[in-house]
């Protein structure tokens, strides 16, 4: 089994609230220097600069989970990862289906664009990408299920979006591969403070919105390859592959 570090929350430029230095060139970079060999590209309620982070990073031997931060109706943030291509494209066209569309006219709520590789804009998105979905936790897990995704409720140690700040309970019977934290939080006064018990896996990401917050936090893979099927069987701590947070 080897050992890979990853961070799995990290914003491009897409994001209304990321710095404009986070294209993804920047990004690829930054996670070299961080010493990632997994990433995830989670930008508000969309995916479409993902792929692009995905062709750039595997030329830098960097693996990356393309998907997005979701924000369901409840006002819960969840992190949706997908394999392939298709898969990714038919999750963003039920986030453009499902999401609350606020005009978000020359750029007031932040600007959004979609980038190529040479940091040209393709297009900016004309609607506020951080609103909520009219689709609750719950639907929003089983499309990303439905699409053989991973599902990881974000930053559930948060006061605003967590799981917990917003439901104030683990739903019992919400399918999801593992929880994320922020912060520094040791894992033991997380299970403590949430009721979590240690068959559940968490995972430490940065949620970086620029480029010196990348790799800030992370967890540590143990893997026999790096791919999307052993870094979801890690999630799920099945045949012998784990995550180790801080």
């Amino acid at each position: 089994m080897q050992q890979f570090r990853a961070d799995l929350h990290i914003h491009t430029v897409l994001s209304p609230c990321a710095d404009v230095e986070m294209s993804p060139a920047n990004i690829v970079q930054r996670s070299k220097e961080s010493g990632l060999s997994i990433i995830g590209i989670a930008d508000h309620n969309s995916t479409r600069n993902a792929w692009l982070v995905k062709e750039l990073a595997q030329k830098e031997g960097i693996f990356v989970l393309t998907g997005a931060e979701v924000t369901t109706k409840e006002e819960v943030h969840c992190l949706a990862f997908f394999e392939t291509q298709t898969e990714l494209l038919l999750f963003q066209a039920y986030l453009e289906e499902n999401i609350g569309k606020i005009p978000n006219k020359d750029g007031h709520f932040g600007y959004q664009p979609v980038v190529d590789a040479d940091e040209n804009i393709l297009e900016m998105v004309p609607y506020y990408l951080t609103s909520a979905l009219n689709k609750g936790i719950s639907n929003v897990q089983k499309k990303v299920d439905e699409l053989n995704g991973i599902f990881i409720p974000a930053h559930v140690n948060r006061p605003l979006n967590g799981l917990f700040s917003q439901l104030g309970f683990l739903p019992p019977r919400l399918r999801f591969d593992a929880l994320e934290v922020t912060g520094q939080t040791k894992p033991a006064h997380i299970r403590e403070r949430y009721n979590i018990g240690k068959e559940v896996s968490l995972v430490y990401d940065s949620d970086a919105h620029f480029p010196e917050d990348i790799g800030r936090s992370f967890s540590s893979f143990y893997l026999e390859e790096v791919s999307f099927s052993e870094i979801k069987m890690a999630l799920n701590r099945q045949n012998n592959r784990y995550v180790e947070a801080l």
